[in-house]
Order: C-alpha cells, then sequence, then structure tokens
C-alpha cells in the first residue's frame, strides 16, 4: 500500500524538490509525515539504483532534514505530551515521531553528508542527557536511532561510545534510582527496542561500548535490574552471541563479544528463570536457548570465567560432549517451558527429567559437578513460588527426596538454597497436609520427608560447613513470623540431626529468639511441642566446651514448664542425663568464678546461684517493688535438676542420700526461712525472693504422671518446707494483720502470702490435718484479724491509703480462709451454727466501692523515689479501679462459701425467714440483685465467683423471680461470648455458667412453669453449640454435665426421672448430629467426637423398661427422623462427605443405638417413615445403615413383612435404582426369618418379587436382585421345599448365566465384586451389632472419610458418662473388623493412574508452544499491524477478525485467545471497556496483552468495511446464505476479513449486501449452528492452514 501511494505522487511529477517541498507545507499530521516518509525511501531506492536526479535530490533532502524535519523533532522535544498543541494528542504523537525518525533517516543517506548526522546526533544526545524523564526523550531517542546508523564507526567512534554509554545507562534504569514510572520507562523501553539495535549494527566501538555497560560489575542481578538488563539483552542476542556459520572473516568474528564467556551475563539469566513477571522469564529462556544454540552450532570450546572456588563454570561448552550437552540443555529448557503452564497435570510427568539432570550434572568418575548446581535450584525456585499450591508441594517433595536415591557434592549454593527459597516455601501450612488415606494423627509426609532430607544433607556436609549452615538454619526460624505447623515439622527435623558440636552461644542464642519471638502466638499443643524438639535439638548439638551452665539455665527458662519441661517427663530425663554426661565440659560459669569456684560441676554451680540468689547485698536499698519471678524459676529448675542428676549418678542411696544433696542446695534457704518469725529487721526484698523460690521449688517438683507418690525428691522438699511452717506462717501473719502492708505495692506481696499459705494448708492436709499444728492456729488468728480490721474501718473515718489497703487485704485474706475452708472440709473451724465469720459475711455491703485516697495523703506512704511512678499509675482511675475490682471479687468469693454452706436456709419466697439470722442468705432477692451489679462492675476474669453464687441462687428464685434470674442469664452468656479468646479464663467461667443456667433444677422448673426462662435456656443452647462450631470443647462442656446430672437424677428417682430430659431433648438430638466439616489444611486438635460419644453413651444407659426413659428415647427417634427428612429436603449440594451426608449418617447410627428399647407399637408409627427413607436417593454409608434398621426390625417384628413387600409395588418409575436397597434387605432373608417356624410361604413370596427384577434394563438394580437371588435359593436349597420345583428352571438358568458370563468384561467382574462386599459376604446384622460396627467398621468400610470414624478405645477413655459393667456391645466379634475398604462400583477408579505413575521417565510429554522469538517489548501500541506482529515474533498475517456484533464477554475473550495463537494481525470489537470483563480475561488468558485489538462500534461498521475494501481486503462473511460457500471448498485471500455475527441474530441484513462472499461450515447433525467462538475459530485455522501451505510451496 506505501509504495502504491508512492509510485502515484511520483507519477504526477518527476521533480522531487517540488513534491517534498509540496508535502513540508501545511499542518504537521501524521498522515503528512508518514506519507512525506514513503516518498523519502522511495526516492532512496531509486537512488540506490542510479535513476534517480543526481545534483537535485541531495539538496532536496538537506533542505527536508534543516527546514522542516528537524524543526519538528525539536519541537516534539520540547513539548511535553498532551501540550498545548492539540492537533498532537498523545496517540499520534508517537506515530509522528516514529515517521519523522525514519523520514530522517532517508534524508541523511540522500544528502550524503556524514556531517549532518553527526550534528544531529549530537543536539540529540544532549537532550537525552539533559532530561532522562522528560518527556522530549522519546523524541531524541528517534532522532539518534535515525541517525545512528549513518555515522561513521572510525570518525565518529567517540560519539557513538557516548551514545551507546547514555543508551545503556537510559535503558537499565535512566541512571536514577528507578523507582518513578512514567516517560522515563517508555524512553527506557524504546531505547532497547529501538535504539540499541540500532547502535550495535555499527559494531566496533559502538558494540564494546554497549557490552561494557551490560557487564559492568555495577549492574549485578541483585540490584533489582534484572527485566531492564534481560529486555535489553534479548533485543541484542544476535549481536552479543557470536554468529554461527558463513563465510566472513574469522576476525571479525572474534572482534565482538561473546556474552557466552561472561559469568554476570549467565548470573542474569538466572535471576530472570526466577522472576514472578512471566515476559522475564521468557526471556530469560530465549537467551539460554539462543546461546545453546550457537555453542552447537559452532562447535568450539567454550568456558564462562572467572570460575568461582574448585566447582564448574556457569557455562561451558565441549565439542566432545556436545551430544550430552545438547541432550541436558534440551531437558532444561523443556522443564522451565513445562513449568510456566502451572497445570501439575502437564507438570508431573516432566519430573522425572528432572532427576536426568542431576545424572548429567554429576561425574560418574570422580562424583564432582559437571554443571554450575545453580541451574538446578532455578527449576526448584521456580515451583516453589508457582501460583499453583499442588506444585509448589510437588517441588517441595521432589527437592527433599533428591538424596534418596543419589548422593551429590557439596555445593554452597544448594546450602544457600536450602536456608533461603526452600525454608521460604516450607513456611506454607497446607504443604503438611496428611496424603489421602493417611489416618488421623499419623505425621505428614512432607514432615517425614523433611526430617530424612534434613539427617542425610547435615552428614554429607563437611565438617567445617556443619556448624555455620545449622547456625544460619536455625536464625532463619527467626527471621519471620512462622506459622505453628511448619515450625513444629522444622523443629522435629532438627532434633532428629545425630549428635555432633555444632553450636556455641550464638546457636543457643538463635535457639531462645526461636521460641520467644517466632511461636508466642502459636496453639498451646503445637508450641509445647515444638519446645520439646528444640531443646533435643540443643542438646544434640551444642558444643558444651563453648557455653557455660549458665547460658544453658537461661536457655532453659526461655521454655515453658508447663508446656515442655515438666519434671518427670521424658524430656526432662533426657535433659538430666545430658546433663550427667556433660557437666564437667562446660565453660566455667560467671557465678562460679564470681566466688573463686573454678570447677565446672552442676553442684557446685547450683549451690552457688542458691547462695547468691538468698544473699542480700549490704548496699541494696530497700525499694516497694516485688522482686521479678524470672530468678526464682531460674533457680528452682536448676536445683530440681541438679537433685535429679544427682539420683541418676547413684542407684543406691535412697532417701537419705536425696536429702543429703538437696539440704546442701536448700540450706542458704532453710535458714533464712526459719529466721522469718523472729528476726523483724530482715531485709524486705531478701523475705519476697525467699517466698519467691519456696513457691517455685514447690511447684517445679511436682512431678507429671503416676510415678508422683512415690517421688523421694518431692517427699523430701515437702518435709523441709513443713519444718519451716511455723516460722513462715508467722511471718505472714504479722504482715496481713499488723498494717505493715500499706502501699498499692504491697498487695503483690499479699498475693505472693495468700500463695505460700495455701501451700502450707496443702502440705499439712497430706500428711493429716491435727488441730494443734501451727497452720491451724494461724488461720483462725488470721480470720479473726482480717474480721476485726474490716469492722473497724467502716467506722466513717476519712479513708487513707494505708487504712484503704489494709482493707483489701483483710478481705483478700478472708476470701482466701474461705476458699481453703470450702474445697477442704478438715478446715470447718466452726459447726454449721453460724459463727462470726458467717455473720460478718451476711452483713457485707455488697460491690462497695472503695473511695480513693487523696494525692497528698498517697505520697506519705510512698518511698521518695522508687514508688512515685507506681503510685502515680495506680491510684488514677484505671489503677484503683482494679484495686476496687479486686475487693469485690473477694467478697464474692466468700458470699460463695456462705451460701454454699447455707443454702439449706435459702428461702423460696420473701416471707421465711429462720434463726439464725444470715441477711445475704435469708434475703435472696437482694442477693441476686447485687450479683447482677457485680457482673457490670467487675471485668470478666473476676466473675466467676459471681457465677457459683449464681448457681445457688437461681434455682430458688426461678419461679418466684423469673424475670431477674432470665436477667442473670443474659449478663452472665454476654460475658461468655466476650470470653471466646481468652483462653486461661474462658473455660472455668463457662463451666461455671454451664452449671447454673443448665442446673437440672433450673431445667426442671424451667420446664415446669414454661415460661420465658424456657425459651430463653433453650436459645442459649443454640447459642453455645453455634459457638462450638468455630471453638471446639464449647459443647463437651455443655453435654457431659447435662447427660452427668440427668444421670444422678435417673438414679434417684425410678419413675418420671427424665421428665426435665425430654423436654430438653433437642440437646441430645444435636449432640447425636454434631460436627463440623473441616478443611483438608486445619490440623487442628479436635475433639468433636466426644460431644457425640457423650451423648450415645448416655442413650446407651437408659432402660426400656423405665417409662421416662422410654418415652424419652422415642421423642428423639420422631426427631432423628424429621431431621433425617429435613436435610433430605435441602438445596444445598449433597455429596460424598458433606456436611449434609455426615449429619444423615450420624442420625441412622443413633437410631441404630436406640432401636433394641423401642417397643412394636411405636414402631408401627414410624415404619412407613423409615421404608420411605430407603427409597430416598442416599450416599453409600447411609443406605447400609437404613437397609441394617430395616433387617434388624423385621427380625425381630416379622408382623411388617406385609408392609415390607408393599415397598416393591410402587412402580418401576418411582423405585428407580432405589430398589437396591429392599433388594439388599431381602439378600439377608434368612437371618429375618430365623425365628419364624413357617418360612415357606415368605420364601416364596421373596422369590417371585427377586425374580421380577432379575430382568430389569437397569445393570445395578439386575446384579442386586441377582445376588439376592442367589442367596434365597441356597436357603430354599437346605429346606428342600417341594413347592419351588416350578421356579427351578427359571431360577438356575438365571444364575447359571450370570455365573458363566464370557469375557473379562466390567459385568463379569462387578457380578464378582458384588458378592464378595462385605455387607453380602461377611455383615451378619445380629452378630455385627456393636458399638465399634456402627460408629467405625461400617464408616470405614464405605468409604466414609476418617473424621466419622469413632475408633471403640475413645468411647473407652470418655469416663464422664459411665456404662454398666454389664455392657457387652462394645467390640465386634466377627471377622467384619478385618476388612478393608472398597465399594464394590468403585474398583476400577484409579487402576491405570497407579501403573502411570510406577513409570520412571514417560516416553512423550505435553508441551506448550512458545514463540522464542516474542523477546522484544511492545514498544508501541499503535504500530502498524504488520509491524506489531513481526516485533512479537509471529509471522505476517493480513487476516483482520471483526467481532464487533458479538456481545458476550465469553465468546470475545476465546476469540481473542483464538487470534492471538494463530497470529491474526489484529481484533475489532464492539468496545474496548469489555476487556477489563473478568469472563473475558478468564477465557483470553492475557492473549489482548499480544494481540491488536481495535474499537468498531456496530453502527461504524459500513464504513470500517468499506476503507478495508479500499485497502485490498476481501470481506468474508461467517453466515448461512443462499450463496454462501463451503468452507472446505473456499481458498481464502491473503488479505482476508472475517465478520462475525451476533449470537443470536447473525449479521443484519445491511452488512451482508457489504460482504464479498459469504462463507458457511459443513454440518451433519440436526443442531442449525455452531457457537460463534467455535465458528470463528474453525475459519481462522482453515485461513492459517491454508497460508502455511501456500508460503511452505513458495519456499526454494
Amino acid at each position: 500500500m506505501e509504495w502504491v501511494l508512492a509510485e502515484a505522487l511520483l507519477s504526477q511529477s518527476r521533480d522531487p524538490r517540488a513534491l517534498l517541498g509540496a508535502l513540508c507545507q501545511g499542518e504537521a499530521s501524521a498522515e503528512r509525515v508518514e506519507t512525506l516518509r514513503f516518498l523519502l525511501q522511495r526516492l532512496e531506492d531509486e537512488e540506490a539504483r542510479g535513476s534517480g536526479g543526481a545534483g537535485a535530490l541531495p539538496e532536496a533532502a538537506r533542505e527536508v532534514a534543516a527546514g522542516y524535519l528537524v524543526p519538528l523533532l525539536r519541537s516534539l522535544r520540547r513539548r511535553p505530551e498532551g501540550g498545548p498543541d492539540p492537533s498532537l494528542q498523545p496517540r499520534h504523537r508517537r506515530r509522528v515521531l516514529r515517521a519523522a525518525g525514519a523520514a530522517l533517516h532517508s534524508c541523511v543517506r540522500l544528502a550524503g553528508r556524514p556531517q549532518l548526522a553527526a550534528a544531529l546526533a549530537e543536539e540529540a544526545l544532549r537532550d537525552l542527557l539533559a532530561g532522562w524523564r522528560a518527556p522530549g526523550a522519546e523524541a531524541a531517542v528517534e532522532v539518534l536511532a535515525a541517525v545512528g546508523p549513518c555515522l561513521r564507526p572510525r570518525d565518529d567512534g567517540p560519539l557513538l561510545e557516548r551514545v551507546a554509554g547514555a543508551a545503556v545507562a537510559l535503558a537499565l534504569g535512566g541512571g536514577g534510582d528507578g523507582d518513578e514510572a512514567g516517560p522515563a520507562e517508555d524512553a527506557a523501553a524504546l531505547v532497547a527496542g529501538r535504539l540499541l539495535p540500532v547502535l550495535v549494527q555499527c559494531g566496533g566501538a559502538a558494540l564494546w561500548a554497549v557490552w561494557g555497560g551490560l557487564a559492568a560489575p555495577g549492574v549485578s542481578p541483585g540490584s533489582g535490574r534484572v527485566e531492564e538488563k534481560l529486555l535489553v539483552l534479548s533485543a541484542l542476542a544476535e549481536k552479543l552471541l557470536p554468529e554461527p556459520g558463513g563465510d566472513r572473516a574469522r576476525g571479525a568474528r572474534e572482534a565482538g563479544p561473546d556474552a557466552r564467556r561472561c559469568w554476570r551475563f549467565w548470573r542474569t539469566v538466572q535471576a530472570g528463570l526466577g522472576q514472578a513477571d512471566a515476559l522475564t522469564r521468557k526471556r530469560a529462556r530465549y537467551l539460554l536457548q539462543r546461546a545453546v544454540e550457537v555453542s552447537a552450532e559452532l562447535g568450539a570450546d567454550c568456558t564462562c570465567g572467572p570460575q568461582e572456588g574448585n566447582g564448574p563454570s556457569l557455562f561451558w561448552w565441549s565439542e566432545k560432549k556436545k551430544d550430552e550437552l545438547l541432550k541436558f540443555w534440551e531437558n532444561y529448557i523443556l522443564i522451565m517451558e513445562t513449568l510456566e503452564g502451572n497445570q501439575i497435570h502437564v507438570i508431573k510427568p516432566v519430573l522425572p527429567k528432572v532427576n536426568n539432570l542431576f545424572e548429567y550434572a554429576v561425574s560418574e568418575e570422580n562424583g564432582c559437578w559437571l554443571f554450575h548446581s545453580s541451574w538446578h535450584m532455578c527449576i526448584y525456585k521456580r515451583m516453589f513460588e508457582s501460583e499453583n499450591k499442588i506444585l509448589t508441594k510437588e517441588g517441595v517433595i521432589h527437592f527433599l527426596e533428591l538424596y534418596e536415591t543419589k548422593i551429590l557434592p557439596f555445593s554452597p549454593e544448594f546450602s544457600e538454597f536450602i536456608i533461603g527459597p526452600l525454608m521460604d516455601a516450607l513456611s506454607e501450612s497446607s504443604l503438611y497436609s496428611r496424603s489421602p488415606g493417611q489416618p488421623i494423627g499419623s505425621c505428614s509426609p512432607l514432615g517425614l520427608k523433611l526430617q530424612k532430607f534434613l539427617v542425610t544433607y547435615i552428614s554429607l556436609l563437611p565438617e567445617e560447613i556443619k556448624s555455620s549452615f545449622l547456625l544460619k538454619f536455625i536464625r532463619k526460624m527467626t527471621s519471620r513470623h512462622w506459622c505453628a505447623v511448619p515450625i513444629l515439622f522444622l523443629s522435629k527435623a532438627l532434633a532428629n540431626v545425630p549428635r555432633y558440636k555444632a553450636l556455641g552461644i550464638d546457636g543457643l542464642l538463635a535457639l531462645r529468639d526461636v521460641i520467644h519471638c517466632t511461636m508466642i502466638t502459636h496453639q498451646i499443643l503445637l508450641r509445647g511441642a515444638a519446645q520439646c524438639y528444640l531443646l533435643q535439638t540443643a542438646m544434640n548439638l551444642l558444643d558444651v566446651e563453648k557455653v557455660s551452665l549458665s547460658d544453658v539455665s537461661t536457655f532453659l527458662m526461655s521454655l515453658r514448664q508447663e508446656e515442655s519441661l515438666g519434671r518427670g517427663t521424658s524430656l526432662w530425663t533426657e535433659l538430666c542425663d545430658w546433663l550427667r554426661v556433660n557437666e564437667s565440659y562446660f565453660k566455667p560459669s560467671p557465678t562460679c568464678s564470681s566466688i573463686g569456684l573454678h570447677k565446672t560441676s552442676l553442684n557446685a554451680y547450683v549451690k552457688s546461684l542458691v547462695q547468691e540468689y538468698v544473699k542480700s547485698s549490704a548496699w541494696e536499698r530497700e525499694n516497694c517493688f516485688m522482686p521479678d519471678w524470672f530468678e526464682a524459676k531460674l533457680v528452682s529448675l536448676m536445683v530440681l535438676l541438679a537433685v535429679d542428676v544427682e539420683g541418676m549418678k547413684t542407684q543406691y542411696g535412697g532417701k537419705q542420700r536425696t536429702e543429703n544433696v538437696l539440704r546442701i542446695f536448700l540450706d542458704p534457704l532453710l535458714d533464712v526461712l526459719m529466721k522469718f518469725g523472729t528476726n523483724a529487721y530482715m531485709p524486705l526484698l531478701k523475705t519476697d525472693r525467699c517466698l519467691q523460690l519456696l513457691l517455685k521449688l514447690l511447684n517445679t517438683c511436682r512431678l507429671k504422671g503416676s510415678s508422683a507418690q512415690d517421688d523421694e525428691v518431692s517427699t523430701v522438699l515437702q518435709n523441709f518446707v513443713m519444718s519451716t511452717t511455723e516460722s513462715i506462717s508467722e511471718f505472714i501473719l504479722r504482715r496481713l494483720t499488723m498494717n505493715e502492708l500499706n502501699s498499692v505495692s504491697d498487695l503483690d506481696r499479699c498475693h505472693l502470702y495468700l500463695m505460700v499459705l495455701t501451700e502450707l494448708i496443702n502440705l499439712h492436709l497430706k500428711v493429716g490435718w491435727k488441730r494443734g499444728n501451727p497452720i491451724w492456729r494461724v488461720i483462725s488468728l488470721l480470720k479473726n484479724a482480717s474480721i476485726q480490721h474490716l469492722q473497724e474501718m467502716d467506722s466513717g473515718q476519712e479513708p487513707t491509703l494505708g487504712s484503704q489497703i489494709q482493707r483489701v487485704v483483710s478481705m483478700a485474706a478472708l476470701a482466701m480462709v474461705c476458699e481453703a475452708i470450702d474445697q477442704k472440709p478438715e478446715l470447718q473451724l466452726d459447726s454449721l451454727h453460724a459463727g462470726p465469720l458467717e455473720s460478718f459475711l451476711s452483713s457485707l455491703q455488697l460491690n462497695q466501692t472503695l473511695q480513693k485516697p487523696h494525692a497528698e495523703e498517697q505520697s506519705s506512704y510512698a518511698h521518695p523515689s522508687e514508688c512515685s511512678s507506681v503510685l502515680e499509675e495506680s491510684s488514677s482511675s484505671q489503677g484503683w479501679g482494679k484495686i476496687v475490682a479486686q475487693y469485690i471479687h473477694d467478697q464474692w468469693v466468700c458470699l460463695s462459701f456462705l451460701l454454699k454452706k447455707y443454702h439449706t436456709l435459702i428461702p423460696t419466697t420473701g416471707s421465711e425467714i429462720l434463726e439464725p439470722f444470715l441477711p445475704s442468705v435469708q434475703m435472696p432477692i437482694r442477693t441476686l440483685q447485687s450479683a447482677l451489679e457485680a457482673l457490670t462492675v467487675l471485668s470478666s476474669d473476676q466473675v466467676l465467683p459471681v457465677f457459683h453464687c449464681l448457681k445457688v441462687l437461681v434455682p430458688k428464685l426461678l419461679t418466684s423471680s423469673e424475670s431477674l434470674c432470665i436477667e442473670s442469664f443474659d449478663m452472665a452468656w454476654k460475658i461468655i461470648s466476650s470470653l471466646s479468646n481468652t483462653q486461661l479464663i474462658f473455660w472455668p467461667n463457662l463451666k461455671a455458667f454451664v452449671q447454673f443456667v443448665f442446673d437440672n433444677k433450673v431445667l426442671t422448673i424451667a420446664a415446669k412453669i414454661k415460661g420465658q426462662a424456657y425459651f430463653k435456656i433453650k436459645e442459649i443452647m443454640y447459642k453455645i453449640i453455634e459457638m462450638s462450631a468455630i471453638k471446639t470443647g464449647v459443647f463437651n462442656t455443655l453435654i457431659s454435665y447435662c447427660c452427668q446430672s440427668w444421670i444422678v437424677s435417673a438414679s434417684n428417682v425410678s419413675q418420671g426421672s427424665l421428665s426435665s430430659a425430654k423436654n430438653y431433648s433437642e440437646l441430645i438430638l444435636e449432640a447425636c448430629i454434631f460436627g463440623t466439616v473441616f478443611r483438608r489444611d486445619q490440623s487442628t486438635k479436635r475433639e468433636d467426637h466426644y460431644v457425640r460419644i457423650c451423648a450415645i453413651k448416655f442413650l446407651c444407659l437408659l432402660d426400656g423398661s423405665n417409662m421416662s426413659h422410654k418415652l424419652f428415647m422415642e421423642d428423639l427417634a420422631i426427631k432423628l427422623l424429621d431431621k433425617d427428612e429435613l436435610v433430605s429436603k435441602s438445596k444445598k449440594r449433597y455429596y460424598v462427605n458433606s456436611l449434609q451426608h455426615r449429619v444423615k449418617n450420624r442420625v441412622w447410627q443413633t437410631l441404630l443405638v436406640l432401636f433394641p428399647r423401642l417397643d412394636q407399637n411405636f414402631l408401627n408409627g414410624i415404619i412407613d417413615r423409615i421404608f420411605q427413607a430407603g427409597f430416598t436417593n442416599n450416599q453409600a454409608s447411609i443406605k447400609y445403615f437404613i437397609e441394617w434398621i430395616i433387617i434388624l426390625i423385621l427380625h425381630k417384628f416379622p408382623q411388617f413383612l406385609p408392609k415390607f413387600w408393599d415397598c416393591f409395588s410402587y412402580g418401576e418409575e418411582n423405585l428407580k435404582t432405589s430398589i437396591c436397597t429392599f433388594l439388599a434387605v431381602l439378600s439377608h432373608l434368612d437371618i429375618i426369618t430365623q425365628n419364624i417356624p413357617e418360612k415357606k410361604l415368605i420364601l416364596k413370596q421373596a422369590l417371585i418379587v427377586v425374580l421380577q427384577w432379575c430382568f430389569n434394563h437397569n445393570f445395578s438394580v439386575r446384579l442386586y436382585a441377582l445376588v439376592a437371588l442367589k442367596k434365597l435359593w441356597t436357603v430354599c436349597k437346605v429346606l428342600s421345599v417341594e413347592e419351588f420345583d416350578a421356579l427351578t428352571p427359571v431360577i438356575e438358568s438365571s444364575l447359571h448365566q450370570v455365573e458363566s458370563m464370557h469375557g473379562a468384561g466390567n459385568a463379569k467382574k462387578n457380578w464378582q465384586r458384588i458378592q464378595e462386599h462385605f455387607f453380602f459376604a461377611t455383615f451378619h446384622p445380629l452378630e455385627d451389632y456393636c458399638l465399634e460396627t456402627i460408629f467405625y467398621i461400617l464408616p470405614r468400610l464405605s468409604g466414609l472419610i476418617e473424621d466419622e470414624w469413632i475408633t471403640i478405645d475413645k468411647f473407652t477413655r470418655f469416663t464422664d458418662v459411665p456404662l454398666d459393667a454389664g455392657f457387652q456391645w462394645y467390640l465386634s466379634q466377627t471377622q467384619l473388623s478385618k476388612l478393608k475398604p472398597g465399594d464394590w462400583s468403585q474398583q476400577d477408579i484409579g487402576s491405570n493412574l497407579v501403573e502411570a505413575d510406577n513409570q520412571a521417565e514417560w516416553t512423550d510429554v505435553q508441551k506448550k508452544i512458545i514463540p522464542w522469538n516474542s523477546h522484544v517489548p511492545d514498544l508501541d501500541l499503535e504500530l502498524l499491524f504488520q509491524d506489531r506482529a513481526a516485533r512479537l515474533g509471529k509471522s505476517i498475517s493480513r487476516l483482520i477478525v471483526v467481532a464487533s456484533l458479538i456481545d458476550k464477554p465469553t465468546n470475545l475473550g476465546g476469540l481473542c485467545r483464538t487470534c492471538e495463537v494463530f497470529g491474526a494481525s489484529v481484533l475489532v470489537i464492539g468496545s474496548l471497556q469489555c476487556i477489563s470483563d473478568k469472563q473475558f480475561q478468564h477465557l483470553s488468558v492475557s492473549a489482548e496483552q499480544w494481540l491488536p485489538l481495535v474499537e468498531v462500534k456496530p453502527p461504524q461498521l459500513i464504513d470500517y468495511l468499506q476503507q478495508k475494501k479500499t485497502e485490498g481486503y476481501t470481506i468474508i462473511g461467517v453466515e448461512q446464505t443462499a450463496k454462501s460457500l463451503d468452507l472446505t471448498q473456499y481458498c481464502f485471500p491473503e488479505k482476508s476479513l472475517l465478520l462475525l455475527g451476533n449470537e443470536r441474530e447473525g449479521i443484519p441484513a445491511n452488512l451482508i449486501q457489504q460482504l464479498d462472499v459469504c462463507v458457511e461450515i459443513p454440518q451433519q447433525g440436526i443442531i442449525r449452528s455452531l457457537n460463534v467462538h467455535v465458528s470463528g475459530a474453525l475459519l481462522i485455522w482453515e485461513y492459517t492452514r491454508q497460508q502455511l501451505l501456500s508460503h511452505g510451496d513458495n519456499k526454494p
């Protein structure tokens, strides 16, 4: 077209000057400048052929360049995009630039003056250097690209070098930080695609300058410029790599750069292979492919230098090993290409080729690397960072399996890769999910592989590398916030590394950081397990000569003893043994050195530790702060470890030896404790520290496990402590009662004293309570003194800080006394008659707010420097509020004790008042109102004693004050629901809440009066069940408490004992069907089974002869059937293991449990519903349960057989395949008729029914009927019934026919399988009736997911609801439990897949077509279509597809993808807005980024088609018309335009008139038309096929 235009202009006038002058006048539009370019190029061609005007043309060209093009380009450089000139909007500006640059190139060549080119280049270079990010930089690049080829390499060499340097700098980031987007990025892309290719064509100095800029050390792969660098490298690949073949001079080839020999080039390629951007990865693969092709064609050896260490070069080539090298790189590139697909079914067959790469890469002779190992790491990095998590998991597993079959040489890249990308990939929790078929509780396959890999890899590391690798590995575990599951398996893998002295103090600190920083928010059980593994890691890998016992003890303190390192555990024993073995090798501790001990023995260290701890320095100033507990925990831990280590050293000595060792350690502490009662001037800090150590010793000493009773250390320690009881208790009594605690900080001391006192009470109770012991006296004095203090302070005087603090202390002491008495009946100080304590507590003013003292009064008690900040904080509103809340909490602790003791005196009405007068007890309404007030005042962690009081009060007041009780329910539930994320206080509060709301008395009264309380309780019940779906264990608390309370009530009352339970049977119903569906990656510890177990065991205790029990079970059975019908009618998806499937399964399991206690009268009312359930479409497991219960009913009550026979008369259309359920029941007719004397009539009826179904058209129905017929006929033969002789020929022939089926097809296989199926071959409905079959064996055999299998040991372990000793039907006594799962109809699935997976390497693999030349970036969205296609590496197609009439985004997206794949030049659509539609993008898969799209709205189509006709296009309509041609007979012109019609209406009549031809697709079917996308795809392919054939024929 351009050539025709130029010829037309020249035909009008042969004077070039006139033509050029005419074009240079007027507005500089894109069309005018492009026409000027066409003419200049035509004139240039004529000049080259020698037919142009020799004198006039050069001068005319100079005039055009100087007078028109250069000013035009200057104006474009100086005017920003979107500037004041409206004629040059951004869309046209680039066209003008491109055309002007090309025209200038022709002018310079025609002018024949090199100086002009150099001058223009200098000016453009100055503009380029002056404004990297200015919009004018683009114009400067165009000028340089135009005049660059005209520069002289020898004369203009320095200029070329400067241009090359500036171009490379701009292409690699604009010379700045590269963080700014905009014009600089556009200019950089233009430089890479336009200017640099022009410069390297100049060769010589310019080429080397470009290469020098690319290979400069400053531009490293890690600098963030990998994408830009690969963009340039791929654009210049043909010049930066040697050119193979040809007859050019060898010297010229050697003078150019060879990128293969530069290691920075290969590091950039490797970095590109792992980039997130797909186009960058593609460019890297192209460079690698091109380098390999060049190396193979050149046939010369090549090595990349310099080499790194002793390993191989990053790239090398040897002609001797050409075949091996080609095989390696072909496989490598194939793998990298395949990984782009992200489809596991495509990638998995290619993975064996990765193993081949390792075989090629390692020398068989010396076991060294032949290829640099970093290439292999690129493959795994790409897999690890895939968007497809399944592919990531496959990649991780493949990497971890490397050392299972091969031993690879050491490589630093491997270690760096493990610490980096591998550990990053391992941080994904979903990778550790169980494999299908793995039982719950088994270890993750990936976790096991990680463990094996790490052990193997570390064992193969060089000795000098192991320590640094392990330290880096552990530090990596602290570098991010890991989830609980990955850190658990990483810790376990570390713990299994064989013992090796690898870690010093840095390693120990790193392990501590893992515990402190990484696991602080993890779930407790997972966190505890990880701590155990990390301690084992320390014991295995620590070099004890580099650390001291002080370092070890500090590390041990990072472990939470209640979660991991508990005394008596196997880990504790392992730690003691490790200390025993290594104690003489530790580095001396600072503690020992400071007191002159240079021995490193554990005993010496611990002894000095205790001495230093107890000793109080003379210079140490008293302050009001409580000491930190850390040091007390550390000393107690090390003391007990040292004692247990000593116990390991000797097998004899027993208690005396233990006592001696413990006394050596604790003598300093015991001496101080013995002086507590006599030394009134002992420093406060010293007493606090000693009491803290005493408490921690007692707490830490407690053994975990059954051997606690025989623990000599615990016994000796308790004896030591008891010997100091009198001294300690006297000291505590003095401190609590003598006004010595008078500051805010003293409240912490009060708490410490009371904890010690409680421990002393517990110790004395263990050995036996005696009235003469000192603790008795202390409790009595403490109680009296506290009451006296509280009474004195009610005198109305102005409160001081000291008096208020003493008041809080006295109330806390009373609360402790009440709790001790409540928990230990031996401490009852008085009889049931109310004494001073009870009278005082009953008269307390509840919820009394302590008045905050004035600031000046507080300061008089404060120490001048130490306590000021504490007092300021505590005397604030918030600080004082906490003190008041604690005071109120202690009041309710005392009142709870009082109400429990005198609950019989609480009147149910306000009229009854008995002596002695106890206001809080005898005025319960007022007390309940105070409790509600307390719930609003106290924080949620202090409401527990209020709940305890409500448990006593609510049953008494529910009848008379229902609204008040309902209010208490609401307020308490609000507190519980707000606590759901607070683990430590949630469970005690929930338990107390359940105990008072669901108290059996409360439930009974509420159900009796049927008021608002009844409905409120049910509302709360459902809220608890709802909460349990997200918080495991909540429902357990409720159902366990209710079942236990109902069992107790049932045992106390013979009749009507479950009347209240019947009113809440929904609770049992919900418990029987309870269970949340979890995702496979949610590896939480689930105890949902125990809800169902509790309910089932409760049902097993019910007695069918007890009327209340009977009514309860019947009501529950009806509700279960209602639930089944409701689920069956649900519109939710009902698939295998869905929630609907599981609920129905649990319903029928429960009905089976209830069946033995259901009588005939009740079954008569529900039998029709049970039969109807058999007609419902059910999953296999539910079918088995329904069939089983029908068999049991018919066996026990044969009276229902007539109704059973009626089930076969519903009509074949209604029955469909559900008849298989009833045929399966018939196969067990021998069991059903077991107790029937006369079986002939029943057998005859059964045979007649079954024979009808043996000839059914449905194959499955025939199989079920035939297996039933075979079993029935066996029974008939045993009975020798003569009446059946007439049926013998039919039955025998039917059975013979099915038994003697020929061939090995599915029919014969399925007949064999259904006979071997457990339900027909092994299952016995009577002998297999037990809990194990119902809840474990049958779900397992029927393919139910493992979450639904409840093993029988869970029933036996759950002891909250005990079963009678005579309960016998726990375990199955038959062979059923030994069978393996498998459904006869599912046996064929997966057989071929197994064979395929076992192949070592697939002979052929799927490979996506990737055009290698698509490496040049899209520099201009407005390029001519042919130019754009060429730049994208596609063949120059002249096909235009017009889809403006198509409406649906899905069809447009599919067409876009088809057009891009087959190289159409352009796709025309009605609106460019559609490309942002998600449906379009889903179908196009980014094709719109690589295909020119043009917007032509439907009203504009006629003009567009006419325009294309003038350009020589043939307009082809895809439509069925009277004159349409057959697609198979039509020959497409090269310039074709396909017009596609609307989805519904096709091509409108007015557009059909514009068509040159209509083409239709031949059809063989009945449907009239194809989908428009499919039609378009067929024509596009046919066009492409014809063009490929024609181009192939034209090749020489």
